[in-house]
């Protein structure tokens, strides 16, 4: 028999708050939910009350976006973000998410390579792509590199797809069979922001295979129309027909930053 899905498990469940993710920069709590008879999964709980104001994104409409991220990547095949559900949670509605566990190599597992990473400058690793040069705390010239991988490079379409204005290193996390997107709260804005340390791969060609996740992540529509603005949907429409049109991976653009802060 399969292993119920995250969504079937949150019938009669209770949501318990174990603790607060502290560098998150919204109210973030690791929680356990704990289905009628069954043992507690971990899960990530962003209360909209905790939501930090912006200028730029509506207030209150983070966990929203956070569903319909996983929506297109479930549906549409990209198959990066962890399940996703909106809760009304100890503090209120928010989303949930299940957590992914990331081995440090303190419990014994192998604790696996970052796939976005800092090196010296001139130094980037055989297979790694260099996103963008500076300097660190000590006046050091560094890089921020990213592997060539194409895990990554799925990644990179699925953020160009939902428009991301925040793929930080740290919003990549890597397990032993795959690579995992989580934080989309800042998405599917009507102006383009795409905001990535995932640049490798600009001006590339798509291949047939990408063109068609492109093509599935159009018949996602429908079910973003209660998560997100008429104005977004229509913008993520011709977010979509743009990349199929162009036939290749964005570039940066002007006038607006094309790295998030910090980059990691």
């Amino acid at each position: 028999m399969s292993e119920p899905s995250f969504a079937a498990r949150l019938s009669g469940a209770e949501l318990t708050v174990t603790g607060r993710l502290v560098q998150a920069s919204n109210a973030t709590f690791l929680c356990e939910l704990t289905p009628p008879g069954g043992d507690p999964m971990l899960c990530v709980y962003k209360p909209v009350r905790g939501e930090r104001p912006l200028w730029d994104f509506p207030d209150g409409t983070l966990a929203q976006r956070e569903l319909a991220a996983y929506q297109v990547s479930a549906t549409a095949g990209f198959d990066l973000v962890p399940e996703t559900v909106i809760v009304d949670g100890p503090l209120g509605p928010g989303s949930l998410q299940r957590w992914i566990e990331v081995s440090d190599g303190e419990d014994g597992t192998a604790e696996l390579d970052d796939p976005v990473d800092l090196v010296p400058a001139g130094r980037v690793p055989e297979g790694w792509f260099e996103v963008v040069e500076g300097v660190d705390a000590h006046d050091r010239p560094v890089a921020v590199v990213h592997a060539d991988d194409p895990q990554l490079r799925r990644m990179a379409l699925f953020d160009a797809v939902i428009n991301n204005a925040d793929r930080k290193g740290a919003h990549i996390l890597r397990t032993p069979n795959r690579t995992w997107g989580v934080d989309h709260g800042l998405c599917f804005h009507t102006d383009p922001k795409l905001r990535t340390v995932l640049w490798g791969w600009g001006g590339e060609q798509l291949t047939e295979a990408e063109r068609q996740l492109v093509s599935d992540a159009v018949a996602v529509v429908d079910e973003l129309g209660e998560l997100i603005t008429p104005d977004e949907v229509v913008a993520y429409e011709l977010r979509c027909a743009e990349l199929l049109d162009e036939g290749h991976f964005p570039l940066p653009r002007g006038g607006w930053p094309s790295i998030p802060w910090p980059p990691l």
